[in-house]
């Protein structure tokens, strides 16, 4: 009974991530819901960074928002994800000695 319970929580699980990947490459969208679309990923690692570098140091939120700082500029010159995260990092790492 616990194998049935498990194959059917996995498809149901895997089916609608698997549908989209199929469909989307045949579906023609407007070109705002493009654009809109492209900047889905930008906003939800918005929301899922943006909390964290506040409370990087709870008593010092300044120091996450300079790290944050850090990083977009950074990212602004073209650099790799690696080297803008280790700067961003190394940043805060000098802040807080």
């Amino acid at each position: 009974m616990i194998l049935f319970i498990i194959i059917g929580v996995s498809l149901a699980t895997m089916v609608p991530r698997m549908i989209p990947a199929f469909l989307v490459d045949k579906l023609q969208f407007r070109p705002w819901v493009n654009r809109w679309l492209s900047a889905i990923p930008y906003a939800a690692l918005g929301a899922l960074i943006f909390p964290s570098i506040l409370t990087v140091i709870p008593e010092e939120p300044v120091i996450g928002l300079i790290g944050g700082a850090v990083a977009i500029i950074l990212a602004c010159f073209g650099l790799n994800v690696v080297l803008v995260v280790l700067g961003a990092v190394l940043t805060v790492f000098l802040l807080t000695i």
